[in-house]
């Protein structure tokens, strides 16, 4: 694609993908602000109707249990027939009474109606006519317990909202009425729930028990408000809210919640008249914007075209400089960085492919060394005429280890499995050497889990055999594996009489070199094939004290074979 056209695409991109989704995002402003201030709204006014709700059901409650306690209590019967036991019934009302969020006022009548005691200081002759009438009332109708609104004046006009009474009954029958008026002033403060305005609570004939704006009351104290299309109403021609009804089954009640929903049309007008401005203004600077974009733009494009063609033609050198400190530049960057990684790579691949030629070859060698298999074969035959289950164990024995040592499936194994075989190489080495050779395993379950590359603790061993008779006529050999943060350790420690510093450096050094031309080379190719297979970090360490011994530590990423690969192994 030719550069002019280019940068016309990507100037139109600029303009037709910034500004398009700006003005869609306010316009979805907007919106937004429209329907989440609805929901608020809504959510506001729910919550605040269950909780009072919740409020009023434990008034409720509370009320009811303590009606029908008291009624039956020895001491309030007493009191209604002989007028004794006065002090015990006002202190278990005041008891009861400072326990609640909502005060009120206890009235005891006898059965024909009359007054016989009250905490209330104050009542004018209206009220007692008032609670009179309830005692009739019950009295006539025969009901047992009462609960209903009436608005009564006592001292300090005080007002209360809901009665609550309860008749007291003897052996003989009705003994006299158990009446609690509750404090108009406290069901107001109840029912005031923050995030809500106004609050109602109602009977189930529309008489209001409480509320929190008088406004809402029609008359004989009814609620007035006719609920509209969605839910709003109007109070006082003036004012828009938004109502919930709440019912109360426990007692019939029902609980009004109204919030203001007047809409802000100025702020809205305002809002939108910023967001053209500000839409008129991004389109100026969008436009300036898109055409240095693109021309700045278009030449680190074709500076990265350039590189990858050279690339694609074999050019393993088609490195690439930017510099201008953007995306561009630091895509420039990560391409020179993964034309790096893959130059070593293909060096490491080729490295890794020579030395395991290398390491297949040694392999062979040391496995089907001739002297090893003659050894074998000696005490085979001798074990023949000695001891029959003896020559079985061996030929047992050795046909696993040489099954293991040829086969060449997988290059990478279960450390468990590979302990097994090294256990069977030990064990034919044993029945030659006898006490001479000791061989002790301390590798934990989870080390043994580890996946390891194939016969790597061989060369080890059988270097410690080679060397260690030499300068010893017994030699003991232990392995130690464990776990280790992330690493897996093994440790391989024989007594076979060590090396001298000279060549202990000698050796290290040739282990450590990226290209050894010395004939030691089992070390350094085993040292080598696990840096290219896991990193710098990782490999074989050597250290030794002659007269003493020597101990090969290895150090590997802790690695679990997978599931699938499990289950393979485990069927072989």
């Amino acid at each position: 694609m030719a550069k002019g056209s280019f940068k016309d695409s990507l100037r139109r991109m600029f303009l037709l993908h910034t500004l398009v989704p700006i003005s869609i995002l306010f316009v979805l402003f907007l919106l937004f602000m429209m329907i989440n201030s609805r929901l608020i709204l809504m959510s506001q006014t729910t919550d605040a109707g269950k909780k009072i709700k919740t409020a009023m059901e434990d008034v409720y409650s509370s009320y009811q249990n303590e009606m029908k306690e008291a009624a039956e209590l020895e001491s309030v019967i007493s009191f209604v027939k002989t007028r004794q036991d006065r002090p015990e019934v006002f202190e278990r009302f005041y008891t009861f009474n400072n326990r609640q969020s909502v005060k009120s006022i206890m009235h005891i009548l006898g059965s024909d109606g009359n007054m016989l005691a009250s905490s209330a200081n104050y009542g004018s002759e209206s009220t007692d006519i008032a609670l009179q009438a309830i005692a009739r009332r019950m009295y006539r109708q025969g009901l047992p317990a009462l609960a209903e609104t009436n608005h009564l004046r006592f001292s300090h006009d005080r007002f209360t909202a809901y009665t609550f009474a309860q008749e007291i009954r003897d052996a003989r029958g009705i003994v006299g009425y158990l009446i609690y008026q509750l404090y108009e002033e406290d069901l107001q403060k109840l029912i005031f729930v923050q995030n809500n305005e106004i609050a109602v609570v109602t009977d189930p004939y529309h008489n209001i028990i409480a509320s929190t704006n008088n406004l809402t009351r029609g008359l004989m104290n009814k609620y007035s408000l006719a609920g509209q299309s969605q839910g709003y109403v109007w109070i006082d021609k003036g004012s828009r809210y938004y109502s919930k009804e709440t019912y109360v089954p426990l007692t019939q009640w029902r609980i009004y919640t109204l919030s203001a929903a007047q809409w802000n049309h100025a702020a809205y007008l305002s809002l939108a008249v910023f967001f053209a401005l500000a839409s008129l203004l991004l389109w100026v600077l969008i436009r300036y914007s898109a055409r240095l974009i693109s021309t700045r733009q278009s030449r680190a494009m074709d500076k990265l075209t350039y590189a990858v063609r050279e690339l694609q033609s074999g050019n393993m050198d088609s490195y690439v400089y930017i510099g201008t400190g953007d995306e561009f530049d630091t895509l420039a960057n990560q391409y020179n960085l993964m034309l790096r990684r893959l130059n070593e790579l293909v060096a490491k691949n080729e490295e890794l492919s020579d030395l395991r030629r290398v390491i297949e070859v040694k392999h062979l060698q040391s496995q089907f060394h001739p002297h090893f298999i003659f050894n074998v074969l000696e005490m085979l035959r001798y074990a023949i005429v000695v001891d029959d289950k003896l020559a079985q164990d061996i030929v047992l024995t050795l046909s696993r280890h040489l099954r293991y040592s040829i086969g060449n499936e997988r290059d990478q194994v279960v450390l468990g499995t590979d302990l097994e075989y090294i256990a069977g190489y030990m064990k034919l080495q044993q029945m030659r050497f006898k006490d001479r050779l000791q061989y002790r395993e301390k590798v934990g379950e989870a080390a043994k889990a580890a996946l390891v590359p194939r016969l790597m603790l061989q060369p080890v061993i059988e270097n410690a055999i080679k060397y260690g008779y030499r300068r010893r006529q017994s030699v003991s050999i232990s392995v130690v594996g464990y776990v280790k943060d992330d690493d897996l350790i093994i440790e391989v420690k024989d007594d076979g009489g060590g090396m001298s510093k000279e060549r202990l450096e000698e050796v290290r050094t040739i282990m450590l070199s990226q290209d050894n031309r010395a004939p030691h080379i089992g070390l350094h190719n085993l040292h080598r094939r696990l840096v290219l297979m896991y990193g710098e970090r990782y490999g074989i360490c050597i250290d030794s004290i002659e007269g003493e011994g020597t101990a090969v530590t290895f150090v590997l990423p802790y690695r679990k074979e997978e599931a699938d690969v499990q289950g393979a192994s485990s069927g072989r």
